[in-house]
């Protein structure tokens, strides 16, 4: 099977965005292909950023923005510059457009405006 025709059987539908619908039809099987998807490798960066976006959403119904995660992986590891790196490098084309997306939350123009 392909690795278009594999993300469609694991989520059906997306919005014209390329986002899940519904951020609990999200799976993590689901991340490495929507990373291939974007020309991404995943890799401990991802995952962290990507958790961290997840476990912000129960909690709140939102999405965090940029400022939020790079706090979050400060206070994990200690160092801001490193948390900042680990936001914005794995993600070239942004936090709002990308890492949302491959973790599988919408996110609003506002956020995609803010990173």
């Amino acid at each position: 099977m392909n690795r278009r025709a594999e993300l469609d059987s694991l989520v059906p539908e997306r919005d014209n965005a390329g986002c899940v619908p519904e951020p609990r039809d999200w799976s993590r099987a689901l991340a490495p292909l929507r990373a291939i998807e974007e020309g991404l490798t995943r890799s401990p960066a991802h995952w962290q950023v990507s958790d961290s976006v997840r476990a912000w959403y129960p909690d709140t119904g939102s999405v965090p923005g940029a400022r939020r995660v790079i706090q979050h992986q400060a206070a994990a590891n200690g160092d801001k510059r490193a948390a900042r790196r680990v936001l914005h490098a794995p993600f070239p084309h942004g936090y709002g457009q990308q890492a949302c997306r491959i973790a599988g939350m919408r996110t609003s123009l506002k956020r995609t405006l803010d990173v």
